[in-house]
């Protein structure tokens, strides 16, 4: 058994392909919302971002979903194990399953660590193109059913690596979405960055773009990094 352990709760990664990571952690930690009452999870895994949401938002209702029935049911131990039990509920569902289930239903903060696809082959040519048009198709069925399911004011934030995030800011004004701002995340100082944080409603504003390092140096969080997970990890 593959246990977490969090200040305040544990994960159990039984059964889990996407075992918790940085870009989970920080997805939880960094994402911003003013007093949100529904929050949606899109692709769970172990539920660790459902459940860093429900500390952080101590009133919202949390919606998770996991279209992998294995880790959905192991997203449902873990959420009925926490604190925040009574207002979390796991679905074994893809996204597009549960919003035609739930087809009225709108939220407050969308989040997602969705599976990183483009680029994903290593073998060149005709096969890689085929992937990358199959890929894209994700993204903008994703891009498509979030922009139904925010409220007025709700945002959707995402985690992705930066081809991904060039196709998702591409994709955004077809759905009548804005990118509102943008979080370049660095392993270390002078790194390109390899992930973006997006942060993205239904309102045309002036971009905020911050920079997020993780390192310092090797093996040696940096203050940012320590201030995000100093509620969470159990190492702060």
């Amino acid at each position: 058994m593959s246990i977490f352990k969090f200040k305040q709760f544990n994960v159990d990664q039984t059964g889990c392909a996407m075992k918790i990571n940085t870009d989970g952690v920080l997805l939880g930690t960094l994402a911003e919302a003013n007093d949100p009452q529904n929050i949606l999870d899109i692709g769970t895994g172990t539920g660790v971002i459902a459940i860093i949401l429900a500390q952080r938002f101590t009133v919202a209702k949390i919606d998770a979903v996991e279209i992998d029935e294995g880790a959905a049911k192991t997203a449902h131990k873990n959420f009925n194990n926490s604190p925040f039990a009574y207002r979390m509920l796991a679905h074994a569902a893809g996204f597009e399953t549960f919003f035609e289930q739930h087809a009225g239903k709108k939220f407050d903060l969308i989040v997602s660590n969705p599976p990183f696809f483009l680029n994903s082959l290593e073998s060149p040519g005709i096969k890689k193109n085929l992937a990358r048009h199959t890929d894209e198709g994700f993204y903008e069925r994703l891009i498509k059913a979030v922009a139904k399911h925010l409220t007025e004011t709700g945002t959707c934030q995402l985690i992705l690596p930066i081809p991904t995030s060039n196709l998702v800011k591409y994709l955004l004004p077809k759905y009548q979405l804005y990118l509102q701002k943008q979080i370049c995340i660095y392993s270390f100082p002078g790194d390109e960055a390899h992930r973006e944080m997006l942060i993205i409603g239904n309102t045309q504003t002036s971009i905020i773009e911050e920079n997020f390092v993780i390192y310092d140096h090797p093996k040696v969080y940096s203050a940012a990094y320590q201030i995000a997970l100093k509620e969470f990890f159990t190492i702060f």
